[in-house]
Parts: structure tokens; C-alpha cells; sequence
């Protein structure tokens, strides 16, 4: 933990009501001489993601001039895999996805990056993941501001001494790696629709049929087959024939 207390901490979080719908972001910054800053601010319409962009950028904005190491804590798998993976290609592909969509916040990226590549110099970012909502100080007290402004509330930022400071902030998690990506889940082919209306029961080849006959209809039943095996199921479990 020497290295630790020796460099710039940094926990950052963002916060959406209803994704997208008013957000909110904090950052608290902690100098190895014992000052702490905490940091917040919020946005009326705007997406979790966002937030978690806004946040750390903010946090490395109010570090920029120093020369020490900046070791940043953050919930967003989202935000570290960016950083330290995607956005790589992302540039390369003229800021566009594998699949080859427009890379969403472009902007914010753009402002991350930035700060990153400057960052060179004085060892670059030590990224490190904390699960939220786990108990680690740092990450409660950033998730309590952002929260605070997805509502609008007032919020009293903290400037000052480590020593007065109420929050555990050096309370670190005992592990900062992400986790294991999950594969993407493969969507099954539709092997047929079914719909039943008024006790009749019908087979549909896509979904489109099978939605216009059951939109608006009250009572109305629906679901899709992944075989024929699955059409005796779902017709068994309604108690109706083709």
C-alpha cells in the first residue's frame, strides 16, 4: 500500500435516473500531502455512461499539473475497457465500432484520451476496478454525490485536510482487476411466431405477421418458437391447436 499513499488516489462515479434522464457525477481527489478535493456536477438529460465519462475526466482535470502518479478507482467496466482497450481501435477506425457504428460520446472520449496520453510522462493512470456498492468508502461517497444530483439536490463538496476529512478514503478494495468479460449472447433464429386471439391459435414466419395480429387485441397471446418441438410446448401450455 506504499505506492498508494505515495500517489494521487482518485474515485470517480456517475449516476442516471432512468438512462438516459437526469445524471449526475463526483470525483473525489486525494494528494499524497494530505489534501482532499471532492468534486460533483450534473446534467438534465444524459445517460449513466456519460456521467461515468464526465466523472473521470473531471477527476483527472483537477489533477492535471502534478507529477505524481494518479491511481483511479472506478465502478465502470465500461470506462477502463475503453481507455485501455477499445479506444485504440476505435481511432484507427476513424471513430467507429467493430460493427461499424459511430463510437457513442465520441467527445468525452476524445477529452480522456487526451488527458491519458499527457499523463505519459508521470507514469500514466493506474486504472483499477472497484465493485459498487461493496462497502469501499471511496466509491460510496462518489456514488452518494452523484446520486444527490441526479435529484437536484444541494450538495456540500468537501475541500480540505486528509486528517478532518470524514470518509476511509485509503479503505482501498483488495482487489482492482476487472472482471472476466461475459461472451456475448448469441440470439436464437425464430423458428416460427405464434399468436392466439379469441382462442385461435396461429403459426406465423415472422414477427411482423404475428405483431399485427395480436396489436391491440385484448387478451391476446404471443411468444416465439425455437423449434417444433417448442411449437407443441407453448400450444400445450395455452391448451390450443393449430
Amino acid at each position: 500500500m506504499s505506492k498508494d499513499l505515495e500517489s494521487i488516489v482518485i474515485f470517480t462515479d456517475g449516476a442516471c435516473s432512468g438512462n438516459p434522464g437526469p445524471g449526475g457525477w463526483a470525483a473525489i481527489v486525494v494528494w499524497p500531502g494530505g489534501e482532499v478535493r471532492e468534486f460533483g456536477g450534473g446534467e438534465g438529460e444524459t445517460t449513466n455512461n456519460r456521467m461515468e465519462l464526465m466523472a473521470t475526466i473531471q477527476g483527472l482535470e483537477a489533477a492535471r499539473s502534478a507529477t505524481e502518479t494518479i491511481i483511479l478507482y472506478t465502478d465502470s467496466t465500461y470506462v477502463i475497457r475503453g481507455i485501455t482497450q477499445w479506444v485504440w481501435g476505435w481511432r484507427q477506425r476513424g471513430w467507429q465500432t467493430a460493427e461499424g457504428n459511430p463510437v457513442a460520446n465520441r467527445e468525452l472520449w476524445e477529452q480522456l484520451v487526451r488527458l491519458t496520453v499527457a499523463r505519459g510522462s508521470h507514469g500514466g493512470v493506474d486504472w483499477r476496478y472497484v465493485r459498487g456498492h461493496s462497502g469501499v468508502p471511496g466509491n460510496e461517497r462518489c456514488d452518494e454525490i452523484a446520486v444527490s444530483y441526479t435529484k437536484n439536490q444541494r450538495v456540500t463538496l468537501y475541500r480540505g485536510p486528509l486528517l478532518q476529512y470524514g470518509v476511509a478514503i485509503h479503505d482501498f478494495p483488495d482487489n482492482g482487476e476487472l472482471p472476466e468479460m461475459r461472451p456475448k449472447q448469441t440470439k436464437k433464429a425464430a423458428h416460427c411466431y405464434l399468436s392466439m386471439v379469441d382462442g385461435v391459435a396461429m403459426r406465423h414466419q415472422t414477427w411482423a405477421e404475428c405483431e399485427r395480429r395480436v396489436k391491440g387485441r385484448s387478451g391476446a397471446r404471443f411468444k416465439k418458437a425455437l423449434s417444433e418441438a417448442d411449437v407443441k410446448v407453448i400450444l400445450g401450455s395455452w391448451g390450443a391447436r393449430l
